[in-house]
């Protein structure tokens, strides 16, 4: 049995991982998870004595297989409940973070594979981040950043790098959802502020916000 706090750290540890960072400095992870770096250094000893992470001291952390199978379980339950909310409760997508947060901690797997069945066995949650199966297998998309592409690219928005309630509020105003599909007219020469098109849009994304919209190309 792991406690919230231990589950949050290695949900934490396995998203910086995710990003690239191998192994994960102590600094790195006090910081995602808004703590002093003493309090890491003494999670990381408890979670290495458990057999869910390696961890040399001055050297990092990286998760075990037990680790990441815990992470995985962990990351299900969050976006499986996301996707609840969004779907049947009819909560904005920038609304339901924080409540997925404590839902993950629920310990009932027939609950979670149940709700899993009942939303269809959805791949992705509403911010388009893939969703790992009941066997802990998670699905990357085959994915890139909007400002790797080219004028001309027809694309899908299939997720993004940052989730935060800022952005999401920032795709609502621009009225950008996951699944919408867009031409890319033009990327000005100057700032790379990007130009977009679609069914009834006419958008125009800074470098920055461009570089959080990750999409497919037709």
């Amino acid at each position: 049995m792991h406690s919230p706090s231990e589950e949050n750290y290695l949900k934490a540890l396995f998203a910086l991982e995710y990003d690239g960072a191998r192994p994960v400095n102590t600094n790195l992870l006090a910081a995602r998870l808004k703590t002093k770096a003493s309090s890491v250094t003494d999670m990381a000893r408890k979670l290495q004595q458990k057999k869910l992470v390696h961890y040399r001291k001055y050297r990092g952390m990286r998760l075990t297989a037990g680790g990441r199978k815990v992470a995985l379980d962990v990351l299900r339950k969050h976006r499986l409940w996301e996707t609840f909310l969004v779907q049947k409760l009819n909560y904005r997508w920038d609304e339901v973070h924080e409540i997925a947060e404590q839902l993950e901690h629920v310990r009932h797997k027939d609950l979670i594979d149940r709700l899993d069945a009942f939303l269809g066995f959805p791949a992705t949650d509403p911010h388009g981040d893939p969703i790992p199966d009941r066997r802990g297998v998670l699905r990357m998309p085959d994915s890139c950043p909007i400002t790797v592409c080219r004028p001309g690219d027809r694309i899908r928005i299939v997720g993004l790098r940052d989730s935060s309630d800022e952005l999401l509020r920032f795709l609502d105003r621009k009225t950008l959802r996951i699944g919408d599909t867009l031409t890319i007219r033009a990327i000005d020469d100057y700032d790379r502020s990007v130009r977009l098109t679609g069914e009834d849009k006419d958008i125009t994304l800074s470098a920055l916000a461009a570089g959080k919209i990750l999409v497919e190309k037709l």
